[in-house]
């Protein structure tokens, strides 16, 4: 599938791969600033965003677009960074695909994913609704965070409520998941159901791996995120306090020193071999 992408800066490439629901408009807190430095590659991926899909598909076939994807654009190895499912989809493409990964920043993420979020009440449900309509509005109004956000189900998504996090829910977050298609869901709900867990698989991967994930994290908990960056063998991990699934929106710049510090450490001349 000739998917959407949003392209940006020159250097070094780094694909950048949203969660679920998710578009390239919610990796824009990393696009932003990395591509100063480097070329970033945001794609909606299949069933998402501009990437729309008439028919049913299995998840396994994003990972074919994301190859056609680096294909067009002449890139033989890419740095990897992946977000919740974007992360999973991540480690698939070193797996499946070794000789076009340079590394993998995997952010609230893992390759057994488990959760704890509590089963949603109908008043967590229902400020939900409210709080998003009316911060798409009005962005980031204390009153919206306290009396709204706070007693629905970003309670479980943040753990710093804050006006920027907010703004980030009403100009990116929203849309996205407006335009996440049934055949998305449909598409993860049959892999997560088979009981997804490549741990056993992941001490294949030999690139470089930076894992970062909020300590408060319900959707994929911080033990299993770390539990992963266990199993990696080139791993470094951070584990972020005070913080949950939507930590990029919520610690924006300390997130992005570390990435960034941590490309700087690992950056040089990709290494290209003769049958890529």
């Amino acid at each position: 599938m000739d998917l959407y992408c949003n392209i940006r800066g020159n250097g070094e490439p780094i694909l950048c791969l949203h969660g679920h629901p998710g578009s390239a408009r919610t990796m824009a807190v990393f696009s932003e600033r990395l591509s100063r430095q480097y070329q970033t590659l945001a794609p909606d991926l299949r069933g998402y965003g501009a990437s729309r899909v008439r028919q049913p598909f299995h998840l396994e076939e994003s990972l074919g677009d994301l190859v056609a994807l680096l294909d067009r654009q002449g890139i033989n190895q890419c740095w990897v960074l992946g977000w919740s499912l974007g992360g999973i989809l991540s480690l698939e493409l070193a797996l499946r695909h070794p000789k076009r990964v340079r590394g993998l920043i995997l952010i609230a993420t893992a390759a057994r994913p488990v959760g704890n979020h509590p089963r949603p009440s109908w008043q967590e449900v229902t400020n939900t609704g409210l709080a998003s309509l009316i911060n798409l509005v009005i962005p980031g109004h204390p009153w919206v965070i306290r009396h709204l956000g706070q007693n629905s189900l970003y309670r479980y998504l943040l753990q710093q409520h804050t006006p920027a996090a907010y703004h980030r829910l009403a100009k990116e977050g929203f849309w996205a998941f407006v335009n996440t298609s049934r055949h998305a869901h449909q598409a993860l709900n049959q892999s997560m159901a088979k009981g997804y867990n490549r741990l056993p698989a992941v001490n294949q991967i030999t690139v470089p791996c930076l894992v970062l994930c909020g300590e408060q994290d319900r959707h994929i908990t911080a033990q299993a995120s770390l539990e992963t960056a266990r199993h990696l063998p080139l791993s470094e991990s951070r584990c972020y306090a005070n913080t949950a699934h939507l930590l990029p929106w919520e610690i924006p710049d300390l997130l992005l020193n570390d990435i960034e510090a941590w490309l700087s450490n690992h950056a040089s001349a990709m290494t290209v071999t003769p049958d890529q």
